[in-house]
């Protein structure tokens, strides 16, 4: 409930009757100051006026005033700017570390907002606060889904600037390392991404203008051409093709060229529920024909963006195939009818949204392209939305959600907000519980 007392201060949720300090001194709340979310006091640069005097500094909010003592304030120096201190129950005077005694506002919650708040936090509904939806003036959504969109473009920022670090700054491997992992689609992400972290890609470097040695070296590192890594009757028969035979050979003798390492686990790889396109399988052997090809590479993706039609030149650059062999088989020794394998435009969508988006979005913020950065995000808002049970969700109680650039915005309110009941910092969860419903 601290929480909430922390809502009601920042949005002056107070009383209507005049407000006094314990001590019976006249108060006004001239600014409530600027939330702190690190440690320390929980407002800074606050403004109060206490009888004839302007205070500027900081406030501290507890449930009782005998949380002040239990926290260690008393003795901390960084809590020693603090001009008042808000509780909701005022149990003992309170005090700073030189001994100087602090003036306090006894501080109720409306009685109306905390069960609105208690609904919020029971309910096994999502969205939960789908009721006033419907209700949201238009501007209001907006506002806050571009915000929201922001923020999950700064996260996935982040994770490619942690890359970047590994690899001391180079472009290339972090996109491959993205790019792979988004090549798992989900499922496999983890995988793909512990996966390409083992290729070396300097070293095999040479030799991406031969796929048959490409492939070799993607699938031995994946543990794909271990024997135990076949499927049950194809190891059982010894129906071992000649295809995976050559494979193992090459691989072999790869191995001891380059000294590639210590090859992934194949128990990693994951199938239960997977379309046949996603077998871990085909993606790498799309991953292979790409590299092979140089098809993607940060310079490529730059010059997409200066194209009249920039999402269609990134589509032409996120052309997949395979090698012959994987036409007709899904993997070793399981024969099928053959059939083209390309990546479909709603895959090549989704690449798009979760590599080449955050890819770009990151190199610009790096380089000061505000320029490049506007065009990234503007991708999100050509592309149509994903379509998955959190987006459905939303949809179902009202909200429209037209492209990626919402269904980005969506998944980080899901993720960032409601998962951790956060609906205090959620402008959907201020609307409701605001509302008169």
């Amino acid at each position: 409930m601290e929480k909430l007392l922390h809502y009601v201060w920042k949005h002056r949720l107070l009383p209507l009757k005049a407000l006094l300090t314990t001590d019976g001194q006249p108060l006004e709340i001239i600014d409530p100051g600027l939330p702190n979310t690190n440690q320390g006091p929980d407002f800074f640069n606050a403004k109060v006026r206490i009888g004839e005097t302007m205070w500027a500094g900081n406030v501290e909010i507890h449930l009782r005033s005998s949380d002040w003592f239990r926290h260690g304030h008393d003795g901390d120096e960084a809590y020693d700017n603090v001009v008042l201190h808000v509780a909701n129950v005022v149990d003992c005077d309170v005090t700073t570390s030189t001994g100087k005694r602090l003036p306090q506002l006894q501080l109720d919650i409306p009685a109306d907002l905390s069960v609105r708040y208690d609904t919020l936090q029971r309910t096994e509904d999502y969205p939960r606060c789908y009721r006033i939806i419907p209700q949201i003036d238009t501007f209001k959504v907006h506002s806050w889904m571009d915000t929201l969109v922001v923020e999950r473009l700064e996260e996935r920022a982040r994770q490619v600037e942690r890359r970047l670090k590994e690899s001391h700054g180079d472009w290339e491997w972090t996109l491959f390392i993205t790019l792979a992992r988004n090549f798992g689609f989900g499922l496999n992400g983890d995988a793909f991404e512990t996966w390409a972290r083992r290729i070396p890609l300097q070293r095999i470097g040479k030799h991406r203008d031969e796929l048959f040695q490409i492939e070799a070296i993607f699938l031995g590192m994946a543990g794909l051409l271990e024997a135990a890594s076949l499927p049950p009757q194809t190891a059982e028969k010894g129906a071992w093709d000649e295809y995976f035979l050559s494979l193992r050979r090459e691989f072999s003798y790869q191995c001891r060229l380059f000294s590639l390492g210590a090859i992934m686990p194949y128990q990693q790889w994951k199938y239960l529920r997977l379309r046949p396109q996603n077998f871990p399988h085909i993606r790498l052997a799309e991953l292979a024909w790409m590299y092979h090809k140089g098809q993607v590479n940060l310079s490529r993706l730059k010059d997409a963006m200066s194209e009249e039609k920039p999402l269609e030149a990134l589509r032409r650059i996120l052309v997949a195939t395979t090698s012959d062999y994987w036409t007709d088989h899904l993997m070793f020794g399981q024969p099928i009818e053959k059939r083209p394998l390309h990546l479909s435009q709603f895959s090549q969508n989704l690449l798009i949204i979760n590599t080449v988006v955050p890819i770009l979005y990151t190199y610009a913020i790096s380089h000061d392209n505000w320029e490049l950065r506007e065009r990234a995000l503007d991708l999100l808002r050509q592309l149509p939305a994903e379509n998955n049970y959190i987006l459905r969700q939303w949809h179902d109680c009202g909200l429209k959600v037209e492209t990626a650039a919402d269904s980005q915005a969506l998944i980080q309110l899901k993720r960032q907000y409601c998962d951790r009941h956060d609906c205090l910092r959620c402008n959907f969860g201020y609307e409701f519980l605001n509302s008169k419903l």
